[in-house]
Order: structure tokens, then sequence, then C-alpha cells
């Protein structure tokens, strides 16, 4: 069974980083895709940034995201990161990592990690 563990958010000043970490019960390179999500309150979820699988490794992010927040994966330890720096109150959510696979493609979700950024 697919699961997604995050964990590294919490509690930051304005201006200030966090890094997010998906760990996957299985091996990453088992999913054509995996990104990182955001829910606010009263909002829909968002994508923020994702990262396909090897060999085109191509990456898209929100435009709230780009030049401030990077994806990457250690594939060696089955993990997908999100690096965000200069944070702002309005980067306040729930973050959620997602995987995909196959075709049609079956999304797996992770439980969530909050983050929440203080002015």
């Amino acid at each position: 069974q697919v699961q997604l563990v995050e964990s590294g958010g919490g509690l930051v000043q304005a201006g200030g980083s966090l890094r997010l970490s998906c760990a996957a019960s299985i091996s990453i390179f088992n999913f054509d895709a995996m990104g990182w999500y955001r829910q606010a309150p009263g909002s829909q979820r968002e994508l923020v940034a994702q990262i396909t699988s090897v060999p085109s490794s191509s990456t898209k992010y929100a435009d709230s995201a780009k030049d401030r927040f990077t994806i990457s994966r250690d594939t060696a330890k089955n993990i997908v990161y999100l690096q965000m720096n200069i944070l702002k109150p309005e980067h306040t959510a729930v973050y959620y990592c997602r995987a995909n696979f196959g075709s049609p493609p079956s999304y797996y979700w992770g439980q969530g990690t909050q983050v929440t950024v203080s002015s």
C-alpha cells in the first residue's frame, strides 16, 4: 500500500524558510510525478510545485512559488522536498504531498503538514 508522510511544517516568521519532506513507502521511481499542494482555510487545494519522474525530471511551479520555492527529491531515501524561502503570511496553509502513476492515473495523498507564517 502506498503511503506518503509529510513533515517539516511549523510556525515561522515572515521572511523565514522551511523545508518540507514527503517520505514515500515505496520507491519514488514508481511514480509518474510527485507534487506539493496547499490548502488555505476557505480555499481550494492548489498546486504549488511538481516534479516528474526520470528521465525528464521536469518541474512546474505555481506563479506564487517561482523563484521562492524549490522542489527536489532524494531517490535513495524515497523523499521529495519542498524548500520554501522568503515566506509570507499568505503562504499559510496545510501542505499536502501527492503522487500519481498509471493511466488513467491513480493518486495518493499524504495527511498534510501545517505551515503558519506570522507577520
